[in-house]
């Protein structure tokens, strides 16, 4: 396939983004070689579950401890509750969408948004229509319109179906950023671009177990980092995507490192 007909492949071109690219990977392959990972993955999953819905409810208005997120068992109250309880939900059930994301992945994502709003909210399930508001913590960028959502969520469905030889982080990248700028929902956008992209890493295969939770990166390099490196995507140019690029990147490797600390401690006996 030429970058000609496979954008995402012309983007995996970009100055810097081989770079980001082959350091993830390195990174990734580390944390899997780990002794701890041949006997006791499906704990490092959970706990990397756990970590990374902490992380993309802090990005979303609603920073809590990790210890906090992981003692609740009750997120019907105030805004913030609601906030941590959809991301916990979303990494909770996304992996149930993997064999369906390379079909269908429209319907992927309108039921991503059915989990993060839990049916309670108006339009949930459904891209916004001409009119409706958006409700998005942090994300500021101007807000496109129902039809210019309607054309580019098509041209990243076409994308996704038709496959691309660009590295599993550039397409999650692509994915993610899309989604942000976009905010195709009335609410949760965040959360669910965030989602959308873990079922990438995943499903490409460069992290089959899920356990480098990149939203527990991004929340680490902080809120104004990300919304610089979101502005540059949206931005278009070459420079501001390779740069949202290479901030994807950088949050996956912290990911590793969260789950490499979780593989030490167990290793010692401490967790």
């Amino acid at each position: 396939m030429s970058t000609t007909a496979d954008p995402l492949a012309a983007l995996g071109a970009l100055p810097g983004v081989a770079d980001s690219v082959d350091s993830v990977r390195k990174a990734v392959d580390r944390v899997y070689g780990h002794r701890v990972m041949r006997r006791r993955s499906n704990e490092i999953t959970s706990e990397a579950a756990l970590r990374g819905a902490r992380g993309s409810a802090a990005l979303s208005g609603a920073d809590w401890a990790l210890e906090e997120v992981r003692r609740r068992t009750d997120f019907s109250g105030d805004g913030e509750e609601r906030t941590v309880g959809a991301a916990l939900r979303l990494t909770a059930e996304a992996g149930q969408f993997l064999s369906i994301w390379r079909q269908s992945p429209l319907r992927v994502l309108a039921r991503l948004h059915l989990v993060a709003a839990a049916d309670s909210t108006e339009g949930a399930g459904r891209p916004r229509l001409h009119g409706e508001p958006v409700d998005e913590p942090l994300i500021e960028l101007p807000v496109p319109d129902a039809g210019e959502v309607a054309g580019r969520l098509e041209g990243l469905s076409q994308l996704i179906i038709a496959g691309s030889e660009a590295p599993a982080l550039v397409t999650a990248a692509v994915v993610h950023g899309e989604l942000a700028s976009l905010r195709p929902f009335g609410s949760h956008n965040g959360l669910v671009a965030r989602a959308a992209e873990r079922i990438v890493l995943v499903g490409s295969g460069l992290d089959p177990k899920s356990i480098c939770p990149a939203e527990a990166g991004y929340a680490e390099l902080g809120r104004a980092a990300y919304v610089a490196a979101l502005d540059g995507y949206a931005s278009g140019r070459p420079e501001g995507m390779a740069a949202w690029i290479a901030h994807c990147g950088k949050a996956v490797e912290l990911g590793v490192r969260e789950s490499t600390a979780v593989c030490e401690a167990l290793q010692r006996g401490a967790a």
